[in-house]
């Protein structure tokens, strides 16, 4: 039987209590709660997310905590970077595999002759494509770099 991303979550939930793995626990409990105010936001607690949905909400959680690490480690706090860096191990393996730098490429070149973007102009059109077709296998700055550079 295949589970969907939020079944999984419940699972591995479920799993983590059973282990006594308190950090782990933790760290589930607030994806939860996460992925239930984006099931709020689009009709209802009982409204079921997407798959797209879910990862969304997974990839925004790992942008948040991304940016925590950096403040922590500015602000002289690596015990606090290192907890959200172990957060972000727990939560990347809910998302699919990440695109590789040379899959990141050869999606952009192709998104680019399909919109028959030859300028920065048509960035916004390429990215669209890109981002659609990439479907949250690959990081948004990165590909917005890479596309800024295919496209001078």
């Amino acid at each position: 039987m295949n589970m969907n991303l939020v079944q999984q979550i419940d699972c591995d939930l479920k799993e983590a209590m059973k282990a006594k793995d308190a950090f782990k626990l933790g760290t589930l409990r607030m994806v939860k709660s996460a992925l239930n105010y984006a099931a709020i936001e689009k009709g209802g607690v009982t409204t079921p997310l997407s798959e797209e949905d879910t990862s969304a909400v997974l990839r925004k959680q790992i942008k948040q905590r991304e940016d925590s690490v950096m403040s922590f480690e500015q602000g002289g706090r690596p015990e606090l970077a290192e907890k959200e860096k172990t957060e972000i191990a727990i939560l990347r393996t809910y998302l699919p595999q990440s695109l590789t730098e040379i899959e990141m490429e050869l999606l952009v070149r192709e998104v680019i002759a399909e919109v028959g973007a030859t300028s920065k102009a048509q960035m916004g059109a390429v990215m669209k494509g890109a981002q659609a077709k990439a479907a949250g296998r690959a990081d948004g700055r990165q590909l917005s770099a890479l596309v800024q550079r295919l496209l001078t």
